[in-house]
């Protein structure tokens, strides 16, 4: 990664974190672009070099996380299915970011039950997100799935992480490890992905 690639990453990431840090303590509708931007130390007109709009803020990895869905798919082995493809993709996402499991998952969660433009934009991402996952998974098994079995599939796995989760965070004052919450997550989607598993009794 070049010194210039390294910056941006930086710069985007300290937004990210300002974010979090002024969305959890004034709130998201009394917060801003200008005073994210500002105690990112950057300028109102650079932030929107980073994100489109204050919501993005909170889906900083929503990209990060298709990519590791279809890289997964992608790299499948022989022996794999694709409910094992998914579930590989979703310890991956773990190994690499606490973006499911950590405060801002946390954050996320609360907001998409209060805030509108907050949960329009998640669900906005969430369906451009099944859509390359269906559609790459029914190519990629062809003799197991056509495109209908694919989105079941994906609509299930989906399903799991948002249902998982909102338990896992939502609905505790307590934090709880991004480790734990990843493992819990990761038990919890292949229960609900069972049907679909080549080997369900082997699961983790």
């Amino acid at each position: 990664m070049s010194l210039r690639d390294r910056k941006r990453t930086r710069t985007r990431q300290a937004l990210v974190d300002a974010a979090t840090d002024l969305f959890e303590s004034r709130g998201y509708d009394q917060t801003t672009i200008a005073e994210i931007a500002a105690a990112a130390e950057i300028g109102t007109r650079t932030f929107f070099s980073y994100f489109a709009s204050k919501e993005d803020l909170l889906f900083p990895e929503a990209d990060v996380r298709v990519q590791a869905g279809l890289d997964a798919i992608a790299a499948r082995g022989p022996e794999e299915g694709p409910a094992e493809v998914l579930l590989r993709a979703l310890r991956q996402i773990g190994e690499d970011s606490d973006d499911l499991s950590g405060r801002l998952a946390a954050l996320r969660l609360r907001l998409i039950r209060t805030v509108p433009a907050v949960r329009g934009r998640g669900l906005q991402l969430q369906q451009d997100a099944q859509r390359q996952i269906v559609r790459h998974l029914a190519a990629a098994f062809p003799d197991q799935l056509d495109e209908v079995g694919a989105g079941a599939l994906t609509g299930a796995f989906v399903g799991a992480v948002t249902g998982a989760l909102q338990v896992l965070l939502g609905d505790s004052d307590d934090p709880i490890e991004p480790a734990a919450v990843q493992q819990a997550l990761e038990v919890a989607v292949a229960v609900a992905l069972t049907p679909w598993l080549r080997h369900p009794d082997h699961q983790q």
